[in-house]
C-alpha cells in the first residue's frame, strides 16, 4: 500500500486533470479505465483504492450527520433549560397546593388563607367559590361545608357564589337538594344550616320561578325534606314519620295555602326510596346533628375516674352526645334520654351543676344505659354512670340546658323542629308587614 498515495496524485488522475477536478467530491472523481497495459498488481491496487474511496465517502456522511445532530442539540438547548426552569417552578407549586389542601382539611379558613398568600388563589369570594365547587371531588367535603357555612361576611359571600354555580333549572325540589348536598357535608350548627338552606331556596326559586309562590315556601319545605330524610333513615329515630304526618306538617305552607298533596307524596316517596346523598367523608355529625336542639361546652364528671373534663355537648333526637371538640367527626359518648330525669346538683361547691339520673317511683335503677368510645382502641363500650353530673358555665346556662334536656325526654323532635322553622318564617313576615 506504500504506492497508493502516489497513485492518487499521479497517473490515476492523469496529466490532463484540472484544478476543478481535484476539488470534486469523491464520488465525482474520474475513474481510470481498465487498460491492457495495467498489470494484475496495479488492478488490485486500483480495486483497493476504490474500496477506500467508498469507505471515506461513508465516513464523511457520518461526520456530516454527527454535525447536523450536534447542531440540532445546540438549537434545542434553550428548550431543555425552559423545561428545567418550568419543572423547578412546578414542583414548589404542587407542594404548595398539596399543603394548602391538607391545611384546608384540618382548618378550612387557614387553608384558604394559605393558598391566597401563596398566590395560588385570588382573595375574591367568586374565585374561592369556584375553587371549592370545582374541587369538591378532591377536597374534604366536611371542610367545604364548614367554610361556606361560616358566619363571617366573606364566608357568606362565598356561600352565595357557591350556590350560584349550581344549576337547578328543571329539577324537582328533592333532586335539586340531592345535587346541592353532593358538593359538601352539612355542618352541625343550626345557624349554619339555616343560612345554607335559605341561600339554596333563593337560588332554586330563581331557576324555577313557576313552582312556589315565594322563597319562604321553598325554604321551609327544603328544611322539612331534609328532616324527613333524617326521620326515615336515621336509626336513632324510632318513630318514623308517615306520609300523612309529612303532609300535615306542611299544611298551609304556601302563603297560607296547601301545596298539592300529590307533590308532597312524591317528595315523601322519593326520600323513602332513595335517601339524600351522604358523601364518603361525611360523618354522623353531618346527618344526625344538622339541626340540634341545643349545643355548647359543658364540664362532665367521669364515670369510673371521678375527674372533670370539658366536653362539647349536642342535644338532638332524644339523645345527649358529647365530643372532645366541635370539629370531631364522631361522638366520644352517647346518652339516650329514655326514662331519665334531671335535677339540680347536690354539691354546694358546684352551684352550676345538674344531674341526669334514672329511677322508677323513687327507686334507683342502677347504671344508666349509655355508651362511650375508648381512646386506646376506639372500641365502643357500655357506660358506667349511675348519675351523670354535668356543670354549666353559669346559672343561666345551667337553667337553659336543664330546660332543653327535660323537654327532649318527652317530645317529638321532628315535629318541633319543623314548627320552629315555620314560626321563624311567620315572625319574619309579620315584622315585614308591620314595617310596611
Amino acid at each position: 500500500m506504500t504506492e497508493v498515495l502516489p497513485l492518487l496524485t499521479g497517473p490515476l488522475i492523469g496529466k490532463s486533470s484540472s484544478t476543478e477536478e481535484l476539488n470534486l467530491p469523491l464520488h465525482a472523481w474520474p475513474s481510470v479505465p481498465a487498460s491492457p497495459s495495467v498489470s494484475s498488481e496495479e488492478q488490485r491496487d486500483l480495486h483497493q483504492i476504490s474500496q477506500l474511496r467508498e469507505r471515506i465517502e461513508r465516513e464523511i456522511e457520518e461526520v456530516k450527520d454527527d454535525i447536523r445532530r450536534m447542531g440540532q442539540e445546540c438549537n434545542r438547548q434553550p428548550e431543555h433549560e425552559q423545561l428545567i426552569q418550568h419543572a423547578e417552578r412546578e414542583v414548589p407549586t404542587k407542594e404548595a397546593w398539596r399543603s394548602g389542601r391538607m391545611r384546608f382539611s384540618k382548618r378550612p379558613s387557614d387553608g384558604i388563607r394559605y393558598l391566597i398568600e401563596q398566590g395560588l388563589l385570588n382573595a375574591a369570594p367568586e374565585d374561592v367559590a369556584v375553587f371549592l365547587f370545582e374541587g369538591s371531588e378532591i377536597l374534604n367535603k366536611a371542610a367545604i361545608g364548614e367554610y361556606i357555612g361560616g358566619g363571617k361576611d366573606f364566608n357568606k359571600s362565598v356561600l352565595r357564589c357557591f350556590v350560584q354555580l349550581q344549576q337547578f333549572k328543571g329539577l324537582d325540589l328533592v333532586n335539586a337538594i340531592r345535587m346541592f348536598l353532593r358538593s359538601f357535608v352539612l355542618p352541625g350548627e343550626s345557624q349554619q344550616i339555616d343560612r345554607m338552606i335559605e341561600t339554596f331556596a333563593i337560588r332554586y326559586c330563581d331557576c324555577n320561578q313557576e313552582i312556589f309562590s315565594c322563597t319562604d315556601t321553598c325554604y321551609v319545605l327544603s328544611f322539612s325534606i331534609i328532616m324527613l330524610n333524617t326521620g326515615l333513615h336515621n336509626p336513632n329515630v324510632r318513630d318514623k314519620p308517615t306520609v300523612e304526618k309529612f303532609i300535615m306538617m306542611n299544611k298551609g305552607l304556601d302563603n297560607g295555602q296547601d301545596l298539592p298533596q300529590e307533590l308532597l307524596m312524591n317528595y315523601y316517596d322519593s326520600i323513602k326510596k332513595d335517601p339524600l346523598p351522604r358523601p364518603e367523608d361525611s360523618s354522623d355529625l353531618a346527618e344526625t346533628f344538622f339541626s340540634p336542639d341545643h349545643q355548647g361546652w359543658l364540664v362532665k364528671e367521669g364515670g369510673k375516674h371521678k375527674n372533670w373534663k370539658r366536653r362539647w355537648f349536642i342535644l338532638t333526637d332524644n339523645c345527649l352526645y358529647y365530643f372532645k371538640s366541635p370539629q370531631d367527626k364522631g361522638p366520644k359518648g352517647i346518652i339516650p334520654l329514655e326514662n331519665l330525669q334531671i335535677r339540680d346538683g347536690q354539691d354546694p361547691k358546684k352551684p352550676y351543676m345538674f344531674e341526669i339520673f334514672q329511677d322508677l317511683m323513687g327507686i334507683a335503677m342502677g347504671t344508666i344505659k349509655s355508651c362511650k368510645v375508648k381512646d386506646s382502641n376506639k372500641a365502643v363500650v357500655t357506660g358506667n354512670h349511675e348519675v351523670y353530673r354535668i356543670q354549666g358555665q353559669d346559672e343561666s346556662d345551667k337553667a337553659l340546658w336543664m330546660k332543653k334536656i327535660k323537654a327532649s325526654i318527652h317530645r317529638d323532635p321532628f315535629f318541633d323542629m319543623l314548627q320552629q322553622r315555620r314560626q321563624a318564617v311567620s315572625q319574619t313576615k309579620s315584622s315585614q308587614t308591620v314595617v310596611l
